[in-house]
């Protein structure tokens, strides 16, 4: 049963009420150890979410500054943020809204060389990252560690969702799906603008990033059906929700047959 003082009795007392949560799936949430990797449009709201629901141990990856222009979507952030490091900033907002859990700032860029150590202290990673190289190098990384993976990317009006465990299988025994069987290989570099050029509807951020954070605590307390082999595609012009099954390639390099 989880250890826990009167505060977070009835600071979680909606979670504990939940059938599905209860006393367990609170400790259980209160043990785990996530990673965000991104504190920006779809990390500053699910950092929120996940610090409010009472995640133990948050790490937050960003080697980014708070910016006028980040203020539109990343609302984890305030007007005298700006020029501030996101990690830490990001870590001592989230420990004055739950003083609970446990913070932890990684002030860095991920990449291949770096990210097997940085996982190593955590048990699920989402990522938030605004590029296509972060999300190969993090994806394939949590493959090789056995990590789950949620990921999302946001476009101007459109968003897409999906949760990787590519180190499990299904109940057939076909392996999950890893991010190269749905993606093989980025874009042409130049063919995605990025944020800055495009521009972005922040409240689609507010939605994906909570989406996100509905699927990180489905890793850790596990109910309903999660994103294993489907991708949530979210049309803020006509609001729609949709979903699309992708399933594991035998060619993709990390776990093919043919690879």
């Amino acid at each position: 049963m989880m250890q826990t003082t009167d505060d977070e009795w009835e600071r979680y007392a909606r979670h504990i009420v939940l059938p599905e949560i209860g006393g367990p799936g609170q400790a259980a949430l209160k043990k785990a150890r996530v990673l965000v990797i991104g504190a920006g449009g779809l990390g500053a709201p699910l950092l929120l979410y996940l610090a409010a629901a009472g995640i133990g141990t948050l790490g937050v990856a960003d080697d980014d500054s708070v910016s006028l222009s980040n203020l539109q979507r990343q609302v984890l952030f305030k007007t005298d943020d700006i020029g501030l490091p996101k990690a830490e900033t990001a870590c001592v907002a989230l420990q004055g809204l739950n003083p609970h859990g446990r913070y932890q700032p990684h002030a860095l860029r991920v990449t291949p060389d770096n990210l097997m150590a940085l996982l190593e202290a955590y048990d699920v990673v989402a990522d938030g990252s605004d590029n296509f190289e972060t999300r190969y190098a993090v994806s394939d990384a949590c493959f090789y560690a056995k990590k789950p993976l949620v990921t999302a990317a946001l476009g101007r009006f459109d968003a897409t969702l999906t949760t990787i465990k590519a180190h499990e299988s299904g109940a057939d025994g076909t392996p999950n799906p890893t991010w190269r069987c749905l993606y093989p290989s980025p874009p042409p570099a130049g063919s995605i603008p990025a944020c800055a050029e495009a521009g972005v509807l922040g409240a689609l951020a507010g939605v994906m990033g909570s989406l996100m954070a509905m699927e990180v605590i489905r890793c850790i307390v596990p109910f309903g059906r999660d994103l294993v082999g489907r991708v949530l595609m979210v049309d803020a012009r006509d609001m729609r929700f949709d979903n699309f099954n992708y399933s594991w390639d035998p060619h993709n390099p990390l776990n093919g047959k043919f690879g």
